[in-house]
């Protein structure tokens, strides 16, 4: 072969080489970031809030894990007081207090007045409590029960298909009922609790208002 020919196919060769890696690095830039991980990253500004919030997980709010490092909560869907659908995302810019309950559970049943005085004392542009109930069966046995006990400044949010649960037992954060976190106003969870409390207190009130700022 001679030395043109040898050069030609050299310079093929690496015409090649580097179309393919021109191709590659083009994709490379197209391809999509992966959202949790951006997200995380974008919530790393909430961990000046969590530091604050840490010594004030005490007494009636004592079993409240606040996050060493925020991050986006799970990606659920539900639905909201006339029956759309609806997602965390739609309470962008509010801090709001997510609690999972159903009418079977006791102890679910016990923590809802305090969450509707919670509403009440704290519930603005600001914050709002999503108590999202879970049954499935008689589905309007838990608006029902809301009106019989009293509650009246909680808006409806519900999951009657159960896939909710299905997606936070997968994530870690229920293990049973109630289950309640807290996402910031920027979309960053940073405090969960697994099981009841007491979240008229003073403890809480303390405890959620200087998640809001308002301390």
């Amino acid at each position: 072969m001679s030395n043109a020919v040898k050069s030609r196919k050299g310079w093929l060769v690496g015409l090649a080489a580097l179309v393919l890696a021109g191709a590659g690095a083009a994709w490379y830039g197209l391809a999509p970031r992966d959202p949790m991980a951006a997200g995380v990253v974008e919530c790393r500004a909430a961990q000046a809030k969590t530091a604050s919030l840490k010594p004030l997980a005490r007494g009636e709010v004592a079993a409240v894990g606040v996050s060493n490092a925020p991050k986006p909560p799970p990606v659920i869907a539900f639905t909201g007081p006339e029956g759309q659908p609806m997602s965390l995302s739609d309470f962008k810019g509010k801090t709001v207090l997510v609690n999972l309950w159903a009418t079977w559970c006791i102890p679910c049943r016990e923590e809802m007045p305090a969450l509707d005085k919670l509403q009440t004392e704290l519930g603005g542009p600001d914050f709002q409590v999503v108590a999202i109930n879970v049954d499935t069966r008689n589905r309007e046995k838990p608006k029902a029960w809301l009106q019989e006990n009293g509650i009246r400044n909680l808006a409806y949010h519900a999951d009657p298909e159960g896939k909710l649960l299905q997606v936070l037992q997968k994530s870690g954060h229920v293990v049973g009922l109630p289950t309640t976190f807290v996402v910031d106003a920027s979309g960053c969870e940073i405090a969960l609790l697994k099981g009841p409390a007491e979240w008229a207190s003073p403890d809480a009130i303390t405890f959620m208002k200087t998640a809001l700022g308002r301390s």
